[in-house]
């Protein structure tokens, strides 16, 4: 395989409008586009972090609901990088987004936290420095 990175992540919602303001207002992603495709009864918002395309973000009437928990089968989270972990959730928790208690890893010693997205996906805030 000659993989080069990942190229994007999908994510289907249960509510568009709602998830669209999380993603967008409250955690900053860039709108790269947005359609809504009338014939899957469908919305498609593309979203970047820092200019590079990361996130499609679909909603499709009726979808099954999938068991979503940081120790479920499947994905288990989709994680940020950032520099300041207490900083990130004081900025999360200003925007009315509820965090964990900041763990550390064991075997790298960094701080990380998770949250969730409106449908309750695990998202992770991952110290680097």
């Amino acid at each position: 395989m000659n993989f080069k990175k990942i190229h994007h992540i999908a994510i289907i919602c249960s509510d568009y409008d709602k998830s669209k303001e999380f993603y967008v207002h409250k955690l900053g992603l860039e709108v790269i586009r947005e359609m809504y495709r009338e014939e899957r009864a469908s919305y498609k918002l593309d979203l970047a972090l820092n200019g590079e395309y990361i996130i499609e973000l679909f909603s499709f009437p009726n979808s099954p609901k999938r068991p979503s928990y940081p120790e479920a089968q499947g994905l288990r989270h989709l994680a940020f990088e950032v520099e300041d972990v207490d900083q990130s959730v004081k900025q999360l928790n200003d925007v009315g987004i509820e965090t964990e208690e900041v763990r550390v890893d064991t075997y790298t010693n960094k701080r990380f936290v998770f949250f969730e997205d409106p449908d309750g996906l695990p998202l992770e805030i991952y110290e680097v420095r």
